[in-house]
């Protein structure tokens, strides 16, 4: 297996969506804080908006049923060859596949959370699908924050099969309090354990959260701010760069990176 299904790396993050309760609300937000554009994307489940940072497609906007208690929240998906050999395998090793495998016209997705309880997706990609978080674009971060960092790099890395791919171009390590997948010499995703299945807010149990890239993290917080964001972690430096953990006006969080970090 060469890694790459159509552009999306297997095993890798490779794509975010946000299921939002107002397109316009999600693009009236997040267009003016990170600098994106909208178009009106298909339409397989309901409404849907591409995300675009410059020519290149970031990410993508659902919308969810007001009257539903589906959670608002930003999805990573991680790329596959075979969305039903994944599927399985994780259902094998004490996850939950929630939603599909699914068909649309980028390929069979479908949205699964690990044995923690943490939600995201798999994504069997068809042509350029699924690039956006492969190359830096959409988004230079993502980490999963959960219980116990040891167990979920067992299960992610056999459900991936993190070692048994080319070692020239997948890594796996642990890197000071958490575990760090190394795809093409770049990391792509981060693994912290700590006690988040405890946390009252039931928005910050264990789950997948996205970094997104901006110019100033200060000036972005102000921004999102204005525009009915909430501030959640103050900025501070990291070993990554600057960043802050923001939530939007419908509740879903995420955080903002200086882009030179």
């Amino acid at each position: 297996m060469s890694g790459v299904t159509a552009g999306c790396m297997t095993g890798a993050p490779c794509w975010v969506s946000l299921m939002a309760r107002s397109l316009d609300g999600a693009a009236d937000f997040y267009g003016p804080l990170l600098g994106w554009r909208f178009v009106t994307g298909p339409e397989p489940w309901g409404r849907y908006l591409r995300a675009f940072a410059g020519d290149r497609e970031v990410a993508g906007v659902g919308e969810v049923a007001r009257d539903w208690e589906y959670p608002v929240t930003w999805t990573t998906y991680f790329g596959t060859e075979n969305a039903n050999d994944t599927a399985a395998s994780i259902s094998e090793r004490g996850g939950t596949v929630a939603v599909g495998p699914l068909e649309f016209e980028a390929g069979r997705i479908a949205l699964v959370a690990d044995p923690a309880g943490a939600a995201f997706g798999i994504w069997e990609a068809t042509g350029s699908a699924g690039s956006g978080l492969r190359s830096g674009v959409a988004s230079v971060w993502t980490e999963l924050r959960t219980r116990d960092a040891f167990d979920a790099a067992i299960f992610y890395g056999n459900v991936f099969d993190w070692d048994g791919r080319d070692p020239a171009r997948y890594e796996v390590r642990w890197e000071y309090d958490h575990v760090v997948l190394h795809v093409d010499g770049r990391s792509v995703a981060a693994l912290h354990g700590g006690g988040t299945e405890g946390a009252v807010d039931p928005r910050v149990r264990p789950r997948w959260h996205v970094f997104f890239p901006v110019p100033d993290v200060d000036e972005a917080v102000r921004e999102a701010e204005k525009l009915g964001g909430e501030l959640m972690d103050e900025p501070r430096d990291s070993l990554h760069g600057r960043t802050a953990g923001l939530r939007d006006p419908d509740g879903a969080l995420f955080s903002v990176i200086s882009a030179s970090g």
